[in-house]
């Protein structure tokens, strides 16, 4: 073969390397994830997924752009033969698929923000729970009565709401609901580590969990952290007095009846351990999730002689405090005025 053959040869097959290069770098560069105004797009993917409904998921969720152009990639960098991992994965508007399947299978999942405040029950719970993290409520629903699960770390149904601690929390996606409540239990040991907590609970001879109880009770009787100490020290002075509670909120709990504007005689009368006008004593467990705020109150109670407290109905939604029965019923005759004044009564 003559020289200038062979050189042909060569040049055309360089030729071909360099469109072939051409071409490689061009699809290299392609964005698959859309270029949108938002700073960054989510991709939420279920643990064991297999790699034809990966694709199926970016095209559905994020709109994935190209998705040739994925592939080609994904199979060159063997990404369609991985494990994919499962999880909530933060993609930035404008990669190209090599950038695309790096970070999908580095597992580097970008966490949620699971907000716990005012959940009443832990059903509740559970379905607040399910809007933020992959399991549904009925999968979690299922762990929180697990009778065997829930005896493993100490609690049972009636007292389970006492291993919330309001707060914002990090928690992967693909978070299982074992986990969940795992994670949950040990943010609540942390809580009482914390400031003295547990001292604090034994030298008012209550348990932490009945702290808590206590504290649900008292943060349903006021929104105004200003007055939560003296109520608790109202309530903590009728437990040592031997006094039933009497508390409103837990008579309201007992009925399941949390519309009512007003508590009545058929409240106060229902049979239910969590009745505190038939049953002295603690309820047997919260009647809702408390804030910091109610279980730091109910650890620094004040320490004074009241016994009774009324709404003072002046729209403030503050209380008058009495220590006897002439005070409290003083008290009442204010609230029924200002009641009054207001066209309310």
């Amino acid at each position: 073969m003559s020289k200038k053959i062979v050189s042909f040869v060569l040049a055309i097959m360089a030729t071909g390397m360099l469109v072939a290069a051409w071409f490689y770098f061009s699809f290299w560069r392609v964005a698959v994830v859309p270029k949108t105004s938002e700073a960054s797009v989510y991709v939420y993917l279920p643990d064991g997924l297999k790699y034809t409904q990966l694709v199926d998921s970016l095209k559905s969720q994020v709109n994935l752009q190209h998705p040739d152009v994925f592939d080609f990639f994904a199979r060159r960098m063997k990404y369609d033969q991985y494990k994919i991992h499962g999880g909530r994965y933060e993609l930035q508007p404008g990669w190209s698929a090599v950038q695309l399947i790096r970070h999908l299978r580095s597992g580097n999942q970008s966490p949620v923000a699971l907000v716990l405040n005012n959940e009443r029950e832990w059903f509740n719970v559970a379905a607040k729970v399910s809007r933020f993290i992959q399991p549904d409520s009925l999968a979690l629903v299922a762990v929180m009565s697990d009778p065997d699960l829930l005896d493993s770390i100490g609690y049972d149904q009636q007292n389970l709401m006492a291993v919330f601690i309001p707060n914002t929390y990090e928690f992967f996606w693909n978070t299982t609901p074992k986990g969940f409540l795992l994670r949950m239990l040990r943010e609540r040991n942390r809580f009482w580590e914390q400031n003295g907590r547990k001292e604090k609970a034994i030298a008012l001879g209550l348990s932490e969990n009945q702290v808590y109880t206590l504290a649900s009770i008292v943060e349903k009787e006021t929104q105004a952290n200003s007055e939560k100490a003296r109520i608790a020290g109202v309530y903590l002075n009728r437990l040592n007095e031997g006094w039933p509670l009497q508390a409103d909120p837990t008579a309201v709990f007992a009925t399941r009846d949390f519309d009512a504007k007003r508590v009545l005689f058929y409240h106060t009368q229902f049979d239910s351990p969590y009745n505190t006008y038939k049953y002295k004593g603690l309820p047997p467990g919260p009647i809702s999730i408390a804030s910091i705020a109610s279980i730091d109150a109910v650890l620094n109670a004040e320490q004074h002689d009241y016994m009774f407290f009324c709404a003072r109905g002046d729209e403030t939604g503050l209380h008058n405090f009495a220590a006897t029965i002439d005070g409290h019923a003083r008290n009442i005759s204010i609230y029924k005025q200002n009641l009054a004044s207001r066209g309310l009564q």
